[in-house]
């Protein structure tokens, strides 16, 4: 009988502990998945910046980035918008094989959203540029929880992995056109299941102004679907900057054409700083 009674207590115990890990697991690994992405993100960046083969050693590695902050946190998928004052951290690392995180904050320091991307240059020629891309995105977002006759705000975070392709072509020395497709896939229950995103854009850059000023100009449309709806929109970017100088001023305008996505805003518009930096490793 005290055997029976022993076997009993060790099953229940069993079964409570595999409750109470059931119940921890979620809010552990929300708790926990940011920082270990973090980590192995910069592991990645520093393994991937300073390990070179012996019959690399030529080659050089550039490590750079920018840091952004703008009025508005603007994306061209809606509802990855911020809508606030925001500060954008840009790294990249590599050369043909590149790493480039990049992590984006509301000015009070909440996260907006982190992109960890790895991009391929698969082709270049003087006129033809072919390059590729994938990436872990984790897009956070606050809602209101009401308990106990309160409400507080919550953050959340939705995981997405996505892929991109880009095509571009010289027409001559500063004009490029070219075509840019990114399908994103969300991992979350409640994340947009499926994401297509088509530009066609060109670009215009170093356009002179006087002196030391130049001009880099780039206007697109691009056909968005999120799911089963769709719509099409016209962006355009600006950036003003003086030679060999780190700063510089850009803003950006996005328009419906026409969109059934409720998410989207007919007319956004931000301006931002930017300080730009980069080496040789």
């Amino acid at each position: 009988m005290c055997h029976i009674k022993n076997w009993v207590y060790s099953e229940t115990r069993k079964v409570q502990d595999q409750k109470s890990f059931e119940i921890a697991f979620p809010y552990l690994k929300e708790k926990l998945l940011v920082p270990f992405i973090l980590i192995l993100s910069l592991l990645s960046l520093f393994q991937h910046s300073f390990a070179q083969s012996p019959d690399n050693k030529s080659v050089a590695n550039n490590f750079g980035g920018a840091v952004t902050v703008t009025n508005n946190g603007i994306s061209f998928i809606p509802t990855f918008s911020l809508g606030k004052p925001a500060v954008i951290f840009d790294m990249a690392v590599g050369h043909k094989l590149t790493f480039e995180p990049q992590f984006r904050f509301s000015l009070k320091g909440k996260p907006w959203s982190f992109l960890f991307w790895w991009r391929y240059k698969v082709l270049g020629t003087d006129k033809f540029f072919f390059n590729t891309g994938a990436h872990l995105g984790l897009a956070y977002k606050t809602i209101g929880v009401s308990a106990n006759g309160e409400t507080k705000d919550v953050q959340t975070v939705n995981r997405y992995l996505a892929a991109e392709l880009s095509p571009n072509y010289g027409l001559t020395k500063n004009i490029s056109i070219g075509v840019y497709y990114l399908y994103s896939r969300g991992i979350d229950p409640d994340a947009t299941r499926n994401t297509h995103f088509l530009t066609l854009n060109a670009n215009f850059s170093d356009v002179k102004l006087s002196g030391q000023y130049y001009m880099k100009l780039v206007p697109q449309v691009y056909y968005l679907r999120m799911n089963q709806y769709d719509g099409y929109y016209l962006t355009s970017s600006v950036t003003l900057a003086k030679r060999n100088s780190p700063f510089s001023i850009s803003g950006m305008f996005n328009k419906i054409i026409q969109t059934d996505i409720s998410a989207s805003k007919n007319f956004v518009w931000n301006a931002s700083i930017v300080y730009r930096f980069n080496k040789k490793l």
